[in-house]
């Protein structure tokens, strides 16, 4: 199987629309989306439009602490008050049509456990020790995801992928067992010092990766932003920080 694995699009129409159209050069089986829809772009609607129009199944749709945020009124966690004024400024902007995809068509705990070609898979926002505002890194404690064949993560915006190794009693794997560890990077908010729109491409069959970068019209994006939202969200588009 062929997935495509999304996260932190954070209403960036322009983005999506430019991976939506990278897509269409190849052939996928399906999708896993880690979170942040919405938030800080201005097309937190849109996005949401997109996402719901897929004809592909999803094998799983996140919250993230955006959607977290804004669906609980809760804007306590966020570092920064420029922070909290987007959360709110997003909340006020969203149709009702958007808030019922939220609520009924994504998992609201930051997390799912699921099945993908055989092989367990945990899919969170964020990691086990905070399911939506701490990111999962290679040089932490990863002993609670030795269950899982794959860990697929978002909120940190810098795409990872890397293989945990861990002790077992099966002389079959000579007494060894593999968690492969994904992110795919933000479609919408990159901040590993490349404004390209970025996501992954898993075959589970031959465990290739593909993390694919895709231009996209940042200015036109840009130019949609309301002066509610601070203008640090529209500088950042253009270095990918």
């Amino acid at each position: 199987m062929r997935v495509s694995i999304l996260s932190d699009i954070h209403g960036n129409l322009t983005a999506m629309e430019a991976v939506t159209e990278d897509l269409r050069k190849t052939t996928i089986n399906g999708c896993i989306f880690l979170g942040d829809l919405v938030d800080y772009g201005p097309h937190s609607n849109e996005v949401i439009h997109m996402v719901s129009a897929i004809k592909e199944p999803i094998y799983c749709n996140l919250w993230g602490n955006h959607e977290h945020a804004i669906m609980n009124h809760d804007f306590s966690r966020f570092s920064s008050e420029r922070g909290r004024e987007s959360a709110r400024f997003t909340q006020k902007s969203l149709s009702n049509q958007s808030k019922h995809f939220l609520n009924a068509e994504m998992q609201p705990g930051g997390f799912y456990e699921f099945i993908l070609d055989g092989k367990k898979c945990l899919a969170v926002h964020g990691s086990l020790e905070d399911y939506f505002w701490k990111s999962i890194f290679p040089n932490q404690d990863l002993s609670k995801y030795e269950p899982y064949d794959y860990v697929f993560s978002g909120h940190s915006h810098e795409p990872h992928y890397f293989e945990q190794y861990y002790a077992v009693q099966n002389p079959v794997t000579r007494n060894r067992k593999k968690t492969v560890f994904i992110n795919p990077g933000s479609v919408g908010q990159p901040r590993n010092l490349n404004p390209m729109a970025q996501y992954a491409i898993l075959d589970t069959g031959s465990e290739k990766m593909e993390f694919r970068k895709v231009n996209y019209d940042w200015e036109k994006e840009i130019a949609a932003f309301s002066d509610a939202v601070d203008p640090f969200y529209q500088e950042r588009l253009k270095r990918g920080v």
